[in-house]
């Protein structure tokens, strides 16, 4: 009865009040709902691991949407190289330091298998073609294709690919002594950068490739790509934290999402049909995706194999095409770094017509050169925080002496804090500044760029390969000379690894763009020794 009267008269007050009694509605629907969020927040909180303190419903959002892994890092003086985060109602455990990196996840490789599945990325993007090899969940599946990949990318088969790398790093060189007019006009390197890494992806996985910028594939595959490695940022897609917003029928983001979905499937679809045809004649070339599909052993179905495919693509767009890019800035920066780099080549290869392209078949001989590849990655951690991983068993550490991390927790490499670690280098002045004898005089200092454990990059060895005779090449018919930024005013480029990024809320870290002026060392021999390769 007592109901009954008082909805009742909360019926009245509404016919006679509509807007204080809506405006009284809501407020009292948004309390609720942040009472009951702030409940599972703390239901939610692993308990003896401590943190900074965040807000309700966001939790630490909004103190890191602008460069996480700074943050990560600075916070990590204050509660230690090992902490927890709140991302919505998701408590985040993120490791800060070699020490506590190597102890979780070298002694917990198992327990951090998996990936956590985040809404936009999984759900949206990846709901038709699949995911790649490095950001799928532990499974069956997971397993064969990680070993289809190794398979496909362990020392041996990385050798079949050099004829590939060779062809694709000529043509490289060959485009900054064309678009460059033999050094006469600054050219903006990403262009030549893209091609490179898109054709060396299409090549090794479906066998075709892109000889030219102005191919069909150029710019749609790099723009697609480039906007789906968006929707891979651990911050900037709240929706995956706060579950109230994937409501919004009007969500730019989870548009945005569907239609990148839709142009990689066209693209995608096309590589693998073009890819099957070709093998139906006996015309295709020897690749990654081809192999596996021979390898009768493998068991992989076509979505597994295009998970593969998908892996290497995005892995070559992202690290390499980013690496590269910071690099040729910092280069063009530095001659005294090109200097000694050019020595040390000149030590092997001559500035002759055979010597100036330097050996396709070197396998990382020349120490400075590998050195000075191990510091860009290092400086320059274009993944600064690895691709998270989710347990799947209880953790202990002593980095955690209080708690143990439950299964199901989100946990965070902060790879570009430990590898700017102080306790590795002896001071934080020295790890923050770019010096690649570092790496002669502790060649085996840690590196956690290609992530650490069970789920660390597969295509590590590659990557390295292909980088060597990129910057050898490079070093060896260039001279890279006077760097500024693009846009009205040009001005310097700042190449410091924090404050020279372009998009701070990006997973990728990747520089503001820029132009170089690329002047050969010896034009004429240079010519000659890519007319050579052309055969003329």
């Amino acid at each position: 009865m007592a109901i009954d009267t008082l909805l009742g008269s909360l019926a009245s007050y509404s016919l006679e009040h509509p807007l204080i009694f809506t405006l009284t509605a809501l407020l009292s629907v948004t309390l609720a709902y942040i009472a009951i969020t702030e409940l599972q927040r703390s239901k939610a909180r692993i308990p003896g691991i401590t943190g900074p303190p965040g807000l309700p419903i966001v939790g630490n959002i909004h103190q890191i949407r602008v460069n996480a892994a700074e943050q990560y890092r600075l916070w990590s003086q204050k509660y230690g190289p090992v902490y927890q985060i709140m991302l919505g109602n998701i408590p985040v455990v993120v490791i800060n330091s070699a020490a506590s990196a190597r102890e979780i996840f070298g002694a917990n490789s198992q327990a951090l298998s998996s990936r956590p599945e985040f809404y936009t990325f999984h759900k949206v993007v990846s709901s038709t073609a699949g995911t790649t090899v490095g950001t799928s969940p532990f499974s069956e599946s997971l397993k064969r294709r990680r070993k289809g990949a190794a398979s496909a990318l362990n020392k041996p088969s990385i050798a079949t690919y050099i004829p590939h790398i060779d062809v694709e790093t000529r043509a490289f060189v060959r485009e900054f002594l064309e678009y460059g007019e033999a050094g006469t006009k600054l050219v903006d390197p990403m262009p030549m950068i893209q091609r490179l890494s898109l054709s060396l992806a299409l090549t090794l996985n479906w066998g075709t490739r892109i000889a030219s910028q102005s191919d069909q594939f150029f710019n749609e595959i790099t723009y697609v790509e480039e906007e789906v490695s968006k929707f891979r940022s651990t911050t900037g897609n709240l929706q995956d934290y706060i579950p109230i917003l994937r409501l919004n029928p009007f969500s730019f983001g989870s548009a945005k999402a569907r239609e990148m979905r839709r142009r990689r499937d066209t693209y995608l679809t096309k590589l693998n049909n073009d890819l099957d045809e070709r093998m139906s004649n006996g015309t295709h070339q020897p690749c990654i995706q081809a192999n596996v599909i021979l390898d009768k052993e493998a068991k992989l179905n076509k979505e597994e194999l295009t998970s593969i495919s998908l892996t290497m693509l995005s892995g070559g767009l992202d690290t390499l095409t980013t690496l590269v890019a910071w690099s040729m800035a910092l280069l063009a920066e530095h001659p005294e770094i090109q200097a000694k780099a050019l020595h040390e080549i000149r030590a092997v290869y001559p500035a002759t017509v055979q010597g100036i392209l330097c050996d396709s078949n070197d396998d990382q001989s020349i120490p400075y050169i590998v050195a000075l590849i191990k510091e860009f990655l290092r400086y320059y951690t274009v993944l600064r925080l690895s691709l998270p991983r989710a347990s799947t068993k209880p953790i202990t550490s002593t980095f955690t002496p209080n708690a143990t991390i439950p299964t199901g927790t989100v946990v965070f490499l902060n790879a570009w804090a430990c590898n700017m670690d102080p306790e590795v280098w002896g001071s934080e002045s020295d790890a923050l500044t770019f010096r690649p004898e570092r790496w002669l005089e502790k060649p085996d200092a840690p590196l956690f760029t290609y992530g650490l454990g069970y789920r660390m990059c597969a295509g590590s060895l590659l990557a390295n390969r292909e980088m060597y005779l990129i910057y050898v090449r490079l070093i060896s018919a260039f001279s890279v000379e006077g760097c500024e930024a693009v846009g009205v005013d040009g001005g310097e480029v700042n190449t410091h690894p924090v404050r020279g990024v372009e998009d701070q809320t990006q997973l990728v870290s990747v520089p503001r763009r820029y132009r170089v002026r690329m002047v050969p060392r010896d034009e004429g021999v240079l010519r000659e020794a890519l007319s050579k390769e052309a055969g003329h």
